[in-house]
């Protein structure tokens, strides 16, 4: 470690793991898990929202018009890109903690206000939960730059990454959590109040109170982001924003002794000249010349892995059913057809989403960030290509396993590879000053390839044809690639520090000055 980097940061590096670490991924996961839920439970509502309020004068179960499907579905995505930089750049300026309550209590309000979406008409209906997801999903934005810095600044150097993508992790859970309340609401309302039997011409099978149903998934949501709240609140500044952009070496030390239990010197006096490597704001030549190419890595590799990440749902229409996971809409009620999407929904997320994200938590100081983000890449990019290319043959019954292993695997490593790892790295890649705008700015771009997915993949393969769906999966193989090649732009960042890693330890000063010392010394003899 170099001599010029503080002592507060220097103890944050080398402490060991304790609880209060363990309480910091608690805090900052459960925004993660309440984000998930928020995000993926409108999955396993939007096809009621159509029997409900879209129903009326057909002869077939309801359906949502693309349009507003893609509202509903996409809206929560456009107000998270917004809350992403909006609550990072906040970040840098106000502080992490100040802002980081602020995100939870807008998704607590969103939450249930989704819940509570009014209207005497299906489009006043939807027209305001539409409001208010985008609301919800500008709060959950916010959680993604603030969860992933402040975690990275508080975890010692050795651990980080895991601790980063526990953080990330959490988000699994939430998918989970989301698919079994959705299953249990849905299967309480379905027996406590049968539909009349099926005939041909009951074909709509609403069952009396199911408007009751969707509203009481989406309001509970606002339970874990309530319940994680006051933690929030009690979390102390990070050591590095209260000593590297406040100035404060005294009261950082204070602080991150207390966390650590450990006596830390504060060296204000020493604090000057470290903060001196590190005063050139975002858009500077000197922060482009250092950090620009890692920048546009990490915006590049989110956004490409996002619009794969989000596309991967296209294939569901066969896989479910080809399963036994789901039946024709034509031959369920409403609330049927809710619960076994959510069944589904759970299954995919137990057998593939959930356990790749905990194996890059086990193997990500072992291989580092980059060795999986290039391994997740490829292998994604090779299952979705083999399922592009022989999807007409795989959607049959005698080859539904191999399809589902395909998918499945599709998803355990986008989660073991880009999906993880495109979070923790811009949390580990830029200085202190503008990690948190940095941060949101690669995770924006990333939402905006969710965007891309969800209003021009998803909207060309919306007739479900089998030969759009086969090319759209070979768009993605091949934007897995590009991800895979634009990968080399970032570097591995694996046991070093933060400061080692962005020369805020005055490491690169120190290497600039010796290369142009060197580069004087080359001129001087060649004129002698």
């Amino acid at each position: 470690m170099s001599s010029n980097n503080l002592s507060v940061l220097e103890a944050l590096d080398t402490a060991r793991t304790q609880w209060y670490h363990a309480k910091a991924i608690v805090i900052a996961g459960m925004g993660f898990f309440t984000d998930a839920y928020d995000l993926f439970v409108i999955t396993t509502v939007v096809k009621l929202l159509g029997r409900l309020y879209y129903s009326e004068g057909t002869t077939s179960p309801g359906k949502l018009p693309d349009n507003i499907n893609n509202a509903v579905t996409g809206v929560a995505l456009v107000g998270t890109l917004s809350g992403q930089l909006v609550f990072g750049w906040l970040g840098d300026k106000l502080g992490r903690k100040k802002v980081y309550g602020i995100t939870l209590i807008i998704m607590v309000i969103c939450a249930i206000c989704s819940g509570l979406s009014f209207g005497y008409s299906p489009k006043a209906v939807i027209t305001t939960l539409c409001f208010f997801r985008f609301w919800l999903g500008f709060g959950i934005g916010g959680d993604y730059p603030l969860s992933a810095t402040i975690m990275s600044e508080y975890a010692n150097k050795s651990t980080r990454g895991a601790f980063v993508a526990s953080v990330f992790a959490m988000q699994g859970m939430g998918i989970i959590f989301a698919g079994l309340v959705s299953m249990i609401v849905s299967y309480l309302f379905l027996h406590a109040n049968p539909a009349p039997s099926f005939t041909k011409d009951h074909v709509l099978s609403v069952q009396p109170n199911a408007d009751y149903a969707w509203r009481i998934v989406l309001m509970i949501g606002a339970v874990p982001a309530l319940l994680t709240y006051y933690w929030r609140l009690k979390m102390p500044e990070t050591g590095r924003y209260t000593a590297v952009i406040e100035g404060n070496a005294k009261q950082a030390a204070e602080d991150m002794g207390s966390v650590l239990e450990i006596e830390i010197q504060s060296e204000q006096d020493k604090l000057a000249k470290f903060k001196s490597n590190n005063d050139y704001p975002l858009l500077s030549r000197k922060f482009f010349e250092r950090h620009g190419l890692h920048l546009i890595g990490t915006t590049t590799t989110w956004f490409l892995l996002d619009i794969a990440f989000y596309s991967q749902n296209l294939t569901q229409k066969d896989i479910f059913p080809v399963m036994g996971l789901t039946d024709d809409a034509k031959d369920v009620n409403a609330l049927k057809e809710m619960f076994q999407l959510s069944r589904a929904m759970l299954v995919i997320a137990m057998f593939g989403t959930f356990p790749g994200y905990w194996f890059t938590v086990a193997f990500i100081e072992k291989l580092g960030r980059f060795k999986i983000q290039l391994m997740g890449f490829f292998m994604m990019s090779l299952f979705m290509f083999i399922i592009g290319i022989k999807y007409e043959s795989l959607k049959t019954h005698d080859n539904r396993f191999v399809f589902a292993g395909l998918y499945g695997l599709t998803f355990f490593f986008a989660n073991f590879g880009p999906n993880c790892t495109t979070f923790v790295l811009p949390a580990e890649l830029f200085p202190t000053r503008v990690r948190s705008t940095c941060h949101a700015i690669s995770a924006a771009s990333g939402k905006a390839g969710a965007i891309v997915s969800a209003f021009a993949i998803q909207s060309y393969t919306l007739d479900r044809e089998t030969k759009k769906i086969r090319t759209a999966m070979i768009i993605m193989a091949l934007t897995n690639m590009l991800g895979f090649f634009f990968t080399f732009l970032v570097t591995e960042t694996k046991g070093r520090s933060l400061e080692e890693i962005t020369g805020e330890d005055g490491s690169k000063d120190k290497a600039e000055t010796q290369m142009s010392d060197k580069g004087d010394r080359e001129v001087q003899e060649n004129n002698a």
